[in-house]
C-alpha cells in the first residue's frame, strides 16, 4: 500500500523503496524484496478455483467468475473493517448512495482474454460509497466477463459492508446494472442477504422496442427542458410502460421510467445519421421531478468513473504485476485499499481544502516532503527540509495522527 502511494507501479518497485532506512524504520520493519513482494501475491491465487468455474460453465458459455480464495475474502475483511474504523470516526452520515460499474483495464499478458472494446485484459467492478468517497466492494473479473454478468453478489457485497448506523440507503448504475435479479432484489423490501426496507434506485435502462415505441409516443408538449449546449438540447419526459414482470414482481409496485430525447441542433445529425437519440432511466423513486431524478442519477459520474480513474492513473490498479489471476485481485484490491485509506487520511486528519485532493497532489505536498530521522535523548526525530512556516498546515495532522507509544 506504501508502494502504491507513493506512485509505485509494480513489484520491481520495492527496490527502490528498500533503499530507505529511514521509511523502514517508520513503518517498523524491513522492506521486502521485489521477490519477496511476488510470491506474497501468489499466495493469493489458488488454480483450482479457475478450473472449478470452469468446469461448471453452462454450455456454449466462455465468460466465468471464479470463487475468491480465503486469502482474498481475509482481504475484501481488511477492507470492510477499514471502512467500519471510518465511519466509527463520522457517525454524522447516515446515507449511502452506492454507486455501481464496471472499467476495463487494458493488458497483453498471455492469459489477458478479449474485451468488447476490442483489446485484451480485465474488466473488475467496483461498488463506491459516495458520500465517504470509499470503495465498499471489488469484484476483479476476466476482460470477457460482460458487465452485465452476475451483478448481484456484488451489490449484495456493497451494502453488507455499510455500517448499521446508516439510516439511507440508495443505489445508482449504468444499463449493465438493468439485470433481472438484481432490479427484483433491490425492489423487495423484505430481500434476502441485504438490509431490510426501502432502497431507493436509479439504473440506466435497456431500450427495447417496446420501451423505445413508449417513447416515441409521448406527445410533443410532455417534453421539457434538461439541458442544452452549444451543439445539442437534452429533453426529458415520464413514460408510461410497464414491461413484463416476473412473478415475484408482479405485486410490487411499478417501477418508474423516465425518458431523456437528444436532439441536434441546427438540424445536425449523429454519427450514425439518426437527428434524434433516446434514452431512458428506470426507477423506484417518486420523489423527484423528472429532471431531478435524472440529475441524481448522472452524479454517480463523478464518483464511480472518478474512483475508476485514480486507481487505474494515479494507484497501481491499472498494471497488473502477473498472469495469475488471484494475485493480480489482490494487488487490485491492495489498490482500492490504498484509495480508502488516503480518503480516510482527508477525511480524519488533514485540512478541509485538500478533501478532494487526488494522490498526484498529496504526493507533492505531503508524501515526497524530503526529511531524516535523527535519534537524540532516547527520542527519535523527522526533520523536514522544509521551513516550520511552510509546514505548519500539517501540525494538527501530526498531532492528529496515532503514534506508537514509547518503547
Amino acid at each position: 500500500m506504501v508502494l502504491h502511494a507513493v506512485g509505485g507501479d509494480c513489484v520491481e518497485d520495492m527496490e527502490q523503496l528498500r533503499e530507505d532506512a529511514g521509511l523502514a524504520e517508520m513503518l517498523g520493519h524491513t522492506i521486502p524484496s521485489a521477490e519477496a513482494a511476488r510470491k506474497f501475491l501468489y499466495q493469493f491465487h489458488e488454480e483450482e478455483k479457475i478450473k472449478q468455474a470452469q468446469r461448471e460453465l453452462p454450455e456454449g458459455r466462455v465468460a466465468y467468475i471464479p470463487e475468491e480464495s480465503t486469502a482474498l475474502q481475509g482481504l475484501a475483511q481488511v477492507n470492510q473493517d477499514l471502512v467500519q474504523e471510518l465511519w466509527r470516526r463520522c457517525p454524522e452520515q447516515k446515507i449511502a448512495t452506492l454507486d455501481m460499474d464496471a472499467t476495463i483495464i487494458e493488458s497483453w499478458k498471455r492469459e489477458a482474454k478479449a474485451h468488447y472494446e476490442g483489446g485484451t485484459g480485465y474488466q473488475p467492478m467496483l461498488a463506491v460509497w459516495a458520500e465517504m468517497n470509499v470503495v465498499v466492494a471489488d469484484e476483479f473479473r476476466d476482460g470477457n466477463v460482460p458487465a452485465q454478468q452476475a451483478p448481484l453478489p456484488v451489490a449484495q457485497r456493497a451494502f453488507a459492508a455499510l455500517p448499521k448506523g446508516v439510516q439511507e440507503m440508495y443505489f445508482r448504475g449504468d444499463s449493465a446494472c438493468d439485470e433481472e435479479r438484481l432490479i427484483s432484489w433491490l425492489r423487495n423490501p423484505q430481500r434476502a442477504d441485504g438490509p431490510q426496507g426501502f432502497i431507493g434506485f436509479a439504473v440506466s435502462a435497456r431500450m427495447s422496442e417496446a420501451l423505445q415505441r413508449a417513447i416515441l409516443a409521448k406527445a410533443e408538449e410532455s417534453w421539457q427542458l434538461d439541458s442544452e449546449d452549444s451543439v445539442s438540447i437534452k429533453e426529458c419526459a415520464e413514460v408510461v410502460y410497464v414491461p413484463e414482470e416476473t412473478p415475484e414482481n408482479r405485486y410490487q409496485e411499478p417501477l418508474r421510467y423516465v425518458a431523456i430525447r437528444i436532439r441536434k441542433k441546427q438540424q445536425g445529425l449523429f454519427a450514425d445519421g439518426s437527428t434524434v437519440k433516446h434514452f431512458a432511466v428506470m426507477s423506484n423513486r417518486w420523489d423527484l421531478s423528472p429532471k431531478k431524478l435524472l440529475q441524481w442519477h448522472r452524479e454517480k459520474a463523478g464518483t464511480i468513473e472518478g474512483v475508476h480513474d485514480v486507481i487505474k492513473n494515479e494507484l497501481a490498479g491499472g498494471v497488473m504485476p502477473c498472469g495469475r489471476f488471484g494475485s493480480n485481485a489482490a494487488w487490485l484490491r491492495l489498490s482500492v485499499l490504498t484509495y480508502n485509506l488516503l480518503t480516510a487520511l482527508k477525511r480524519l486528519v488533514l485540512p478541509p481544502e485538500l478533501i478532494k485532493a487526488r494522490p498526484k497532489r498529496l504526493r507533492f505536498l505531503i508524501f515526497n516532503t524530503a526529511g531524516k530521522l535523527v535519534h537524540h535523548a532516547r527520542r527519535t526525530v523527522l526533520r523536514l527540509l522544509r521551513s516550520w512556516n511552510r509546514f505548519g498546515n500539517w501540525h494538527r495532522a501530526l498531532q492528529l495522527l496515532p503514534l506508537p507509544a514509547p518503547g
